[in-house]
């Protein structure tokens, strides 16, 4: 049906201007989440809303069929000093659509939710829902995590992030840990004391070079990075606590209870993980829809960045128009041909799809 996918097309576009020029940063969604409510309702669905979070569940839904989960976010980081456009302005420079949220991800969320609509017209043998959710940059509790229980059943989950329309079948987790060191305070002059900041920068040296022995075959091996370091009250005076944070990147082959137990076996500061519920996920390349976007040339990789997949205790693949190299940078954009081919190359990925 060229002449639908075309007006939703369209219907998509206008609703991804009216995101960008509404402020949206994460906690503070409340108004582009009336945006997205009024959008569906318009278009003859019937959404709900928790907080921020507005999803849509499919007229033809039929409790003995699988569900597929459409997922995307509409909160956005907070603009730089360096844009040098209005991050509100949607400026269109030809096919170009500057505007702060329009790759990240509101070109994914306008998609997503057109072809929602677009399976409310063609039935598919699967059921549908079309999450647009809240706190995706920020991991925050009042986003998906909310409203999963509400759900139901979820067979398989298909989010929205910027990929080029290739597929991420995995994707690394995040821990982050607060580590503090302990010493007894001395006088520096003097040979007493125990240094604190000594005993962190030995556990820094183990910290930089070892090597988890399980590597993954996409997102290859776990990452610690020393990021942040505090110690001493003035130059004469042994330092009797010394604070670090490692922010740790995980694969699958790891949970992040895994990390921080291997972790405390081999450093002697104490070790508080900050949450543990930011895990690496995967899903079988032989699962069909993989093997289905194989097929239509779409490239399978594992993501370093870290999405709303994470919080999914199901199956998922991350997929959607324009490019994570653009997220966060100033002037953001999306180019308007991505988002049309963004939502043919859902619809093309779903139609006719089976488990």
């Amino acid at each position: 049906m060229p002449g639908l996918i075309e007006q939703l097309s369209e219907d998509a576009i206008a609703l991804l201007i009216q995101l960008i020029q509404t402020q949206s940063f994460s906690r503070e969604e409340d108004k582009t989440a009336d945006v997205l409510f009024g959008f569906l309702t318009a278009h003859g669905a019937q959404p709900n809303r928790l907080g921020n979070n507005v999803w849509a569940v499919s007229k033809h839904f039929a409790p003995h069929k699988p569900t597929i989960l459409l997922n995307s976010h509409h909160d956005t980081v907070k603009p730089g000093a360096s844009w040098t456009a209005d991050p509100f302005g949607a400026v269109l420079e030809g096919d170009k659509l500057i505007g702060l949220g329009s790759n990240d991800a509101g070109a994914s969320a306008a998609s997503l939710l057109a072809t929602f609509l677009y399976f409310e017209q063609n039935p598919p043998a699967f059921n549908l829902i079309c999450a647009i959710t809240a706190e995706e940059e920020i991991s925050g509790a009042n986003g998906i995590r909310s409203i999963l229980s509400q759900l139901g059943k979820i067979d398989l989950g298909i989010v929205g992030e910027p990929t080029q329309m290739d597929l991420a079948i995995a994707e690394k987790g995040l821990v982050v840990l607060d580590c503090v060191a302990h010493g007894r305070t001395g006088h520096a002059a003097r040979d007493e004391g125990e240094n604190a900041l000594y005993k962190a920068l030995d556990d820094i040296q183990w910290l930089r070079s070892y090597r988890f022995p399980n590597e993954s075959e996409f997102l290859g091996p776990v990452k610690m990075t020393v990021t942040q370091i505090q110690a001493g009250s003035q130059h004469n005076v042994v330092p009797d606590t010394c604070r670090f944070v490692v922010d740790v990147r995980t694969n699958e082959l790891y949970s992040n209870e895994d990390i921080v137990r291997i972790v405390r076996e081999h450093v002697q500061a104490d070790v508080t993980p900050r949450s543990v519920h930011l895990n690496s996920s995967r899903i079988d390349p032989t699962h069909p829809l993989v093997q289905r976007g194989a097929n239509l040339g779409r490239k399978l990789f594992g993501s370093a960045t870290l999405s709303d997949q994470a919080v999914m205790p199901f199956d998922t693949i991350k997929v959607g128009p324009g490019d994570s190299a653009r997220s966060h940078t100033p002037d953001e954009y999306i180019y308007l041909s991505e988002v049309r081919a963004g939502i043919k190359g859902y619809i093309e990925l779903l139609e006719g799809f089976s488990f």
